[in-house]
């Protein structure tokens, strides 16, 4: 899933260390989630948004990623 956590991250000015500190959880947790090689928990992206001052739903590109799932489906 995409998700604006490294371009919210480096406008912050933010290492990903930072941010795992802020959110409970390991630096490696961060960067799986930049490389989109995990999803974020629904806690866990809240607890994102709230650090960056944005919405889970713009922090996870929810609109975007819905469009992108509802275009795979529609074939079926």
């Amino acid at each position: 899933m995409k998700t604006r956590v490294r371009e919210l991250r480096t406008v912050a000015g933010m290492t990903q260390q930072q941010l795992a500190d802020l959110v409970y959880v390991s630096s490696r947790t961060i960067i799986s989630i930049e490389k989109e090689q995990y999803s974020p928990s629904l806690m866990l992206a809240y607890r994102m948004a709230e650090v960056f001052g944005v919405t889970v739903e713009d922090l996870c590109c929810l609109k975007e990623n819905k469009e992108l799932e509802d275009q795979r489906y529609e074939g079926l």
